[in-house]
């Protein structure tokens, strides 16, 4: 499973670096070529013949820092690809694609332009806890703990499968089914705020580092590779100081650009 770190933090920011300034993008995960786990970065980081190979856009939840580039992709592939791209999600989050975004108001209904039988979209309704098979990869969404409905995924590929969390407070349905997967080969797992903010990690129902090693340790494989991302950048340095003194060995804070081969 071939993984890039489109984007990778909780907001678009600019931030220095050791280097020159990073450009911190909202998450967006593209696995194998063309799978895409969360919209929040995509054209800002494609070229347009990467972003025409992608299939399947999986979305945890509808919070804006999650799909804000799906229109940027409908509208750099309208009238430029042969099958539409499936949007996976669980009902709450395409109603409100289809309610809040794609309404032509918002933005032009991609999921019936440029002609109802030829869309740029289509939608694939996912179930919690049942495994659907889309662009190559086993899909499994689990409901977890955030403001609005939202799923954490299982993604299976032959017998490897990666934990990826989705926006979360503390929970446990995710933890229990991925504890006992004999191909789990990784973890991301969101810390949105340092230490010190756990009040707001609580009311805004995200992780702070203490809660990451707290939930990760729901599933009793201290082996197992952990990725850290969805660090709001604002807060972003002492989060990464967090993280790296939790004495975790395969803990990584993810940067945009990376690759991962699991």
């Amino acid at each position: 499973m071939n993984i890039r770190v489109l984007g990778c933090h909780g907001s678009g920011q600019l931030v220095p670096g050791g280097n020159g300034p990073i450009q911190c993008g909202t998450c967006g995960f593209l696995v194998n070529d063309r799978v895409l786990i969360d919209a929040g970065t995509i054209g800002s980081r494609l070229y347009l013949e990467e972003q025409r190979r992608i299939r399947v856009v999986l979305l945890t939840h509808l919070h804006f820092d999650h799909i804000r580039e799906l229109p940027t992709l409908a509208d750099n592939l309208v009238g430029d690809i042969d099958e539409p791209v499936v949007i996976a999600a669980i009902p709450e989050v395409l109603n409100g694609l289809h309610r809040h975004i794609f309404n032509g108001a918002v933005y032009p209904d991609f999921f019936r332009l440029p002609d109802p039988a030829r869309p740029v979209f289509v939608t694939h309704q996912l179930q919690p806890g049942r495994e659907d098979l889309l662009g190559g990869l086993g899909v499994t969404p689990i409901l977890v703990n955030h403001v609005v409905p939202t799923v954490g995924f299982l993604l299976r590929e032959g017998a490897q499968t990666l934990l990826y969390s989705g926006d979360t407070y503390r929970t446990d349905a995710l933890w229990t089914a991925a504890k006992d997967l004999t191909g789990l080969k990784a973890a991301f797992v969101e810390a949105s705020f340092p230490n010190d903010m756990d009040e707001l990690a609580r009311v805004a129902k995200h992780l702070t580092p203490a809660l990451l090693a707290e939930e990760f340790a729901k599933l009793a494989r201290p082996e197992l590779p952990v990725y850290a991302y969805h660090l709001k950048p604002r807060f972003r340095e002492r989060i990464r100081q967090e993280l790296g003194q939790l004495g975790m060995y395969h803990l990584t804070a993810l940067e945009e650009g990376q690759t991962l081969v699991l």
